[in-house]
């Protein structure tokens, strides 16, 4: 490890993580090798059980906003996604071996950073407004819509509250009220 490198993890906290490929190359430049990484960010969402607050897939690197995993630490659920996306691609070595970890600690920063994921790829040149970044969580939190990896939102919770109300009404149909002036 590191020098003084110090990672807080175990705090049920939000992290922002920052990784790049091996050293800086484009492993990420094409939309297939982007589409990859989103798929495979999606199946270690799922079997490591973490929640996906925001994220950017660069040409050179990935920021992420994610709590801690319930199924595994940190940084062995990144471990796999790394490796899940550098053994289905022919670059070698694909990762840098290690990556950035941020706590953020209340709303505030964890807007700041989605705000700085967000606009990255507009910094770059790379377009000239986020929505027009297919590979962030950009367009789920401008307009609800719905992408390779599930984001943990406002948009997201009303989805699952709808589905949740949607079932409730099917297993107890609700059956109307007959009111009348006897009734106390």
């Amino acid at each position: 490890m590191t020098k003084g490198l110090v990672r807080y993890q175990h705090t049920g906290g939000m992290h922002f993580v920052t990784f790049s490929c091996f050293h800086r190359q484009p492993h990420l430049g094409s939309p297939e090798a982007r589409n990859l990484f989103e798929r495979s960010l999606e199946v270690m969402r799922i079997r490591c059980k973490f929640v996906v607050c925001g994220y950017v897939v660069m040409p050179e690197h990935v920021h992420l906003l994610v709590n801690e995993p319930a199924r595994a630490v940190l940084s062995t659920a990144l471990q796999a996604l790394k490796l899940s996306v550098s053994v289905q691609r022919n670059e070698r070595p694909f990762w840098q071996t290690r990556y950035y970890d941020f706590n953020v600690h209340n709303e505030r920063k964890r807007i700041e950073k989605l705000r700085y994921m967000h606009r990255n790829p507009v910094r770059r040149g790379l377009v000239g407004k986020p929505e027009d970044w297919p590979w962030s969580s950009f367009r789920h939190y401008a307009t609800g819509e719905i992408g390779a990896v599930e984001i943990e939102s406002f948009w997201t919770a009303a989805r699952r509250e709808e589905a949740h109300l949607s079932q409730v009404s099917k297993a107890r149909p609700w059956a109307p009220i007959a009111f009348s002036e006897d009734a106390p």
